[in-house]
């Protein structure tokens, strides 16, 4: 078949994580034609060109599996597409690939909301790597927070958690601080007897820098086991979800009203019992008609049902999309 535009509507879905990267292509029937798997898209790191070159890869697979060439609308969300301008900067340099007559690009938190909702309405706090929250409603509006770290006001995320755990267990074995079993747990996790060696080796890098976010597992640990100053780390953490979500359910008026707050990401769902309990006791005070849910759906999906939404497909292929991927994750042999 030959590489050219279809005849009826069709829509490239791209969740694009620091990680990895999914792509699809759906009709506006809700019929998936191809997917696709690629790497991490981290423009900050390698520029805006490397890292489109790098989406092309996976994109070009998934069309040639489709046989179109192009598509009708371009549904993009993308991580590091914190702001605004940044989305517009993403939105005119994916529309020069020439991948589709329309190009719209969102932050990837709004994948993981639409993944879990069946309209386009509720909020959704992610906590992975970082942590983010947005929300949106049927009228178009949206609530978001620049989420780019400390500047922007954040707390938490995998990474913040892990560099929390090490301060408290750094003052704990020099006397600086409280008395916490991360002076021990953290360290053993690297096989090392003490913080200070623990220090010493990430300092000289003889343990990766990278390797940092495997104690954020360990943090919630020895919480679990009771650890009093572990357990405030993850109290703070519910507490900033719980915040994030109240302020979005605000801005966009719906904190009155019947609406899903969704919980994504790897450390929301964890299934870490402290945490989320904590979250849903939290928000049961500050948003009591919020209806919390765990999302486990593919972001990709989130994608294409924004895309779908924008070609104004009828709830049969929102459904249809939707059993594609639920098919998939359960093994179905897709």
């Amino acid at each position: 078949m030959g590489l050219t535009a279809p005849d009826s509507p069709t829509v490239l879905a791209i969740d694009a994580g620091n990680s990895k990267t999914d792509v699809a292509v759906v009709t506006a029937a809700g019929e998936v034609l191809a997917t696709a798997r690629g790497g991490g898209f981290r423009p900050p790191a390698v520029g805006v060109a490397a890292a489109l070159d790098a989406l092309a890869e996976p994109v070009a697979r998934a069309f040639a599996d489709a046989g179109v060439g192009a598509v009708t609308h371009v549904s993009a969300c993308l991580a590091n597409a914190d702001l605004p301008v940044e989305e517009e900067q993403l939105a005119t340099a994916l529309h020069a690939r020439a991948w589709g007559a329309s190009v719209e690009v969102r932050n990837d938190t709004f994948a993981i909301l639409r993944a879990g909702v069946a309209e386009p309405r509720g909020v959704a706090v992610v906590c992975g790597a970082g942590i983010n929250c947005v929300g949106m409603r049927p009228d178009g509006r949206t609530a978001r927070f620049p989420a780019i770290g400390r500047i922007s006001g954040d707390w938490g995320g995998g990474w913040g958690l892990a560099e929390e755990a090490l301060w408290h267990a750094a003052r704990a074995e020099d006397g600086r601080g409280e008395p916490t079993a991360l002076s021990r747990t953290l360290p053993a996790h690297f096989g090392l007897p003490t913080m200070y060696a623990l220090i010493e080796a990430l300092h000289l890098e003889h343990v990766d820098h990278d390797r940092r976010h495997e104690l954020t597992p360990v943090l919630f640990a020895t919480a679990a086991d009771g650890d009093p100053v572990a357990r405030s780390l993850v109290t703070r953490l519910a507490e900033e979800v719980t915040v994030m979500a109240t302020v979005a359910l605000t801005r966009l008026d719906l904190l009155a009203e019947k609406t899903p707050v969704l919980l994504g990401g790897s450390v929301l769902t964890a299934g870490h019992p402290q945490l989320n309990d904590t979250v849903r006791a939290l928000l049961a005070g500050r948003a009591p008609e919020a209806d919390v849910r765990v999302v486990t759906a593919s972001p990709v999906l989130g994608a294409a049902l924004l895309g779908l939404d924008r070609l104004a497909a009828g709830a049969g292929a929102q459904a249809r999309a939707r059993e594609y991927w639920e098919v998939s994750r359960a093994g179905g042999g897709r």
